[in-house]
Formats: structure tokens, C-alpha cells, sequence
């Protein structure tokens, strides 16, 4: 009899440790994260103000298409910065310190 006491009170004490208390928690906990999730979730309903949504214009991406299987992609320009393009790493050059600029043109 008092093994059965035993074992039915002993889970109920083990259990009791799991219960989440309140008690210590500011009634703003968890207001980030669910701003953060908000944020996060795109509008379904988005209106783009006289410009089709990205992405909508049907010839253009078969246009695209049709380059990338032809193996006609039109490459991206190379942007920089400054006028000088990078063109190595980090040891490109003896100094491994920034790329110097070019030579200037040979005079006339």
C-alpha cells in the first residue's frame, strides 16, 4: 500500500517541476519576437504603384530564357568603387597591401 502511494505521488511531484510559472515574467516578454515575425511576413496584397509587381514582365523572362539555353547570357558589368577593378587576392601583389593604381599612358 505504501509503495503504491509512492509511486503514484512520485510523478505528480516530477511533473510539477515542468509547469511554466508567470510569476517572474514581464508582461512585455516575448513583444520582440513576435514584432520580429511581423516583420518578416510578406504583405499578400502588395500594390506596386504604377510598375507591375518584380519579376511579371512575361517576354522579358522568356527573352531570358531563351539566351540562357542558347548560352547568349548577357554578362553584368563589372562595378567598382573607384576606377580601379580589382583583378587578384589578397597576395596579388608583393606588398599584400592595397593594389596600386596604374601607370599612367606613355606621352605622345
Amino acid at each position: 500500500m505504501r509503495l503504491m502511494r509512492c509511486l503514484v505521488l512520485a510523478p505528480a511531484l516530477f511533473l510539477g517541476g515542468c509547469t511554466q510559472s508567470e510569476l517572474f515574467m514581464s508582461p512585455d516578454f516575448g513583444v520582440a519576437l513576435r514584432q520580429d515575425l511581423a516583420a518578416q511576413i510578406a504583405e499578400p496584397d502588395a500594390r506596386y504603384a504604377g510598375t507591375p509587381a518584380p519579376g511579371a514582365d512575361g517576354a522579358r523572362a522568356a527573352l531570358a530564357q531563351s539566351r540562357y539555353q542558347n548560352n547568349n547570357v548577357i554578362q553584368p558589368t563589372t562595378m567598382t568603387a573607384s576606377g580601379y577593378a580589382a583583378t587578384g587576392g589578397a597576395g596579388a601583389n608583393n606588398a599584400g597591401n592595397a593594389m596600386a593604381p596604374p601607370a599612367p599612358a606613355a606621352g605622345p
